[in-house]
């Protein structure tokens, strides 16, 4: 039969339910009073938490549990809330036990509740008689991605990190993924919280890490490789060896470029490695599926004065590649980079009737004349097809 009190004393009530609510479920007589019960009790209270003892003690709950220091003359509700767990499993142990050393997620998940710094919440539990799990410094500024950093399966209620426990470059890039926040920002506050790195952060690794930036800054993921054209252009601003960057990269668990990384870049290899040929991010993607555009290639050679066929050497030095259907014209055309912008075909896929008579449409060419300069370049075209001569209106959409 489930136990009630018998007394009927609010007050008496409160200290004796589990959730310190003044109901049900109840402490049990013959059991253990947790130690934060005492004091989280006693700052709602804003009692001694030496009297609620005794009152405990005239109510039948006999065994409280102890810390080994006196207790303290009072306490407030600011440093009673970091006695209590937070998290997914605060249900099923609702007080951190001070019998146990303190792990480093309890630490900052009191600290991210309490919107305070680490060594904050560190400083305030020691002196409440608990003991940690580990040692060393933590920061003196609060972060509420700390305890996110420390986490290593995503899974359920995941797992965790503790303290002192070395990480892998790998984790600190899914972290930063996971937070949308800059790798170097994350690995730098994983050593601030004692954990151990593979390596250690230096200030270039923020704009060795920085690919690009659209509404936010673009930072690699877990399997992410770095552009050849990011590490070209980092390489100049920063003054390094091109093969250094790779190198640094390599430590802070990003992949590689593909092709070969030129110790002096030529004078064009920003502008053809870069997605709007100005030299700048965003940089050109390696595709291993339907390879380089063709349209790039051909806005490359108009915006250095190449040739095709030397800008798409040169790029091949670089890790990229036309497909082995794709036929280069001599020099490049203003025609057929808008020919090429109205077909939303790759080199794998064939060109249909609809997607012929569309782009004939938008260039204001004939289907025939269309059709007829996609196979020069390479595209496949049904053969069966009796393409019309006749000119379509230029769209204006």
């Amino acid at each position: 039969m489930p136990y009630t009190p018998e007394f009927q004393d609010p007050d008496d009530l409160l200290l004796v339910s589990r959730y310190l609510n003044g109901r049900r479920p109840w402490l049990k007589p013959d059991g253990q009073v947790p130690y934060a019960h005492v004091l989280y009790a006693a700052a709602v209270r804003g009692h001694a938490p030496a009297a609620l003892v005794a009152r405990l003690a005239t109510l039948g709950h006999t065994d409280v549990q102890q810390c080994g220091i006196p207790w303290p003359d009072s306490i407030g509700m600011e440093d009673a809330s970091l006695v209590k767990r937070e998290g997914p499993d605060k249900y099923t142990q609702q007080w951190i036990d001070v019998g146990e050393p303190v792990s480093l997620r309890e630490v900052l998940q009191a600290a991210e509740h309490a919107g305070r710094a680490p060594a904050d919440v560190v400083r305030r539990l020691t002196a409440l008689g608990y003991r940690l799990g580990g040692s060393g410094p933590l920061p003196g500024t609060p972060n509420p991605r700390d305890v996110m950093l420390i986490r290593t399966d995503r899974r359920g209620d995941g797992s965790w990190l503790g303290w002192g426990d070395e990480v892998s470059a790998a984790h600190v890039l899914e972290a930063a993924e996971y937070l949308a926040c800059s790798p170097h920002a994350a690995a730098g506050r994983m050593a601030a919280l004692g954990l151990r790195l593979p390596y250690t952060p230096e200030p270039d690794d923020e704009e060795i890490l920085r690919f690009g930036e659209t509404y936010r800054p673009h930072y690699p993921g877990r399997y992410s490789s770095a552009p050849l054209g990011h590490v070209l252009a980092v390489a100049r601003e920063t003054g390094r060896r091109p093969a250094d960057i790779v190198a640094r990269l390599k430590v802070l668990g990003v992949g590689e470029p593909a092709g070969s990384v030129p110790e002096s870049p030529q004078d064009d290899d920003l502008v053809i490695l870069s997605e709007e040929l100005d030299g700048c991010r965003p940089w050109l993607q390696r595709n291993t599926v339907v390879g380089l555009q063709m349209r790039h290639v051909l806005r490359a050679a108009l915006a250095t004065g190449r040739s095709p066929a030397g800008i798409a050497a040169r790029l091949t030095e670089l890790g990229h590649r036309l497909h082995e259907n794709a036929k280069l014209p001599e020099s490049a055309d203003e025609a057929d980079i808008r020919l090429l912008e109205a077909v939303d075909r790759s080199y794998l896929d064939d060109v249909h009737l609809e997607d012929v008579l569309r782009s004939a449409s938008l260039t204001g060419r004939s289907p025939a004349d269309v059709a007829s300069r996609l196979t020069a370049l390479g595209h496949r075209l049904p053969d069966e097809v009796d393409y019309p001569e006749v000119r379509g209106s230029l769209s204006v959409s």
